[in-house]
């Protein structure tokens, strides 16, 4: 199991992998949604917001208003982020829980 350091770490992470990459940018420009992340096997969340294209904010605690919900484990995240797990894979497996607006859905999966 990941260590909620991991976790925040693994965020962080695809925060900047977002932030690196000008095509997701560039998709998510104008793309402005809060983001809660719950780890189900430790029971924490962070959250953060899309603004301009980028992943901003991360922090601990939970939004209960946010506009996209990621439900996941701590060691599926990690694997998500570093690429060892496909994210399509995932979602439709069940591993990775979005709960979002479908519009929302279809924006992110652009660039997950």
């Amino acid at each position: 199991m990941a260590t909620i350091d991991e976790c925040r770490t693994a965020l962080e992470q695809f925060a900047a992998n977002l932030a690196a990459n000008p095509k997701s940018v560039k998709k998510l420009t104008g793309f402005q949604r809060s983001l809660a992340a719950d780890i189900t096997d430790h029971g924490v969340s962070f959250n953060g917001n899309f603004d301009q294209g980028k992943l901003i904010g991360i922090t601990d605690g939970d939004n209960p208003d946010a506009d996209i919900r990621m439900i996941v484990g701590s060691d599926d995240l990690v694997k998500l982020v570093a690429g060892e797990l496909d994210f399509m894979k995932a979602f439709t497996s069940g591993q990775v829980k979005i709960k979002a607006n479908m519009m929302d859905l279809m924006k992110l999966r652009g660039v997950l």
